[in-house]
């Protein structure tokens, strides 16, 4: 059976490939992992977001920047690039994306002023990967510092609230990324950070093995659930039962609200503009 794997002694435990966002999407709702990861093809999306549209264009400034010569990483600079890359993707209109792309801009110019440019970090944009029992894992990082005799993790964030540091402690992503980190580069690594341009914020945790091995076994639960249904509609179990929809508020911003009559079904839409600070709509 295609979703099954026969053990044999002495044979090594086939790995599940996993993502941290190939896990969220099944932990948040069993449907989405399917239509976005086993559906073939890919059933249609909604539009894009703004806020995406917004993160997008930061992250890919803030890498771009770091890959300039050192002379020419000025706060001047971030702004050219984050302008080069805007896009008006999930807008209300021209003018909305134009304000957005000024307010952007500015939190681009005081992160960068707050920076050192000859603090070259290890890497940027830079896939890792790790493997523990049951999981072959891997994910892309924002930026790794460099920081004494560490490497520190640092994620990007530009959504409207402010992260907490119980949000690092308690992110699989960035857990993930330090078991990637330690295994790619071959360094210790514990401190993850969560830089939150629009305030200025840093959230930060210091990982301890107990506290990677509580993520590692909360990730491994939810790709032996998968696994599970996987297996299961293999056998010919209905693909609706054995990845159901988990509707709730969340189904108004899913990506696959177009192709999901339960999403549908369970809140309104918002609209795509909703997300941004001070934006939301009545009906939002």
């Amino acid at each position: 059976m295609a979703g099954e794997q026969l053990e044999m002694p002495g044979m090594p435990r086939r790995l599940f490939p996993a993502t941290p966002s190939k896990l969220a999407a099944f932990s948040d709702c069993p449907r989405r992992y399917r239509y976005a990861y086993v559906d073939r093809p890919t059933p249609a999306k909604g539009p894009a977001w703004a806020h995406n549209s917004v993160g997008s264009a930061v992250h890919a400034a803030l890498r771009s920047w770091w890959e300039l010569p050192l002379p020419k990483r000025t706060p001047a600079a971030a702004r050219q690039l984050l302008y080069g890359v805007w896009s008006a993707a999930g807008f209300r209109d021209a003018a909305q994306s134009e304000r957005w792309r000024a307010r952007a801009a500015g939190w681009l110019t005081d992160y960068v002023t707050g920076l050192n440019p000859a603090d070259e970090p290890v890497g940027t944009e830079r896939q890792v990967a790790a493997t523990t029992e049951r999981l072959a894992l891997s994910g892309r990082v924002d930026r790794i510092d460099q920081r004494g005799d560490e490497l520190v993790i640092v994620d990007y964030k530009t959504g409207r609230s402010v992260c907490t540091d119980d949000e690092a402690r308690g992110s699989p992503a960035l857990a993930a990324y330090v078991l990637g980190v330690r295994r790619t580069l071959r360094r210790p690594c514990s401190r993850v950070e969560l830089h939150h341009l629009p305030s200025g914020t840093v959230a930060a945790f210091e990982h301890t093995d107990r506290s990677l091995a509580n993520h590692v076994r909360r990730a491994e639960d939810v790709a032996a659930d998968i696994a599970a249904a996987t297996a299961a509609v293999d056998a010919g179990e209905d693909p609706d039962v054995a990845f159901p929809a988990a509707p709730g508020r969340q189904c108004g911003w899913c990506d696959f609200r177009p192709s999901c009559p339960v999403g549908q079904a369970a809140t309104p839409a918002r609209e795509t503009w909703s997300f941004l600070a001070e934006e939301s709509t009545a009906h939002a």
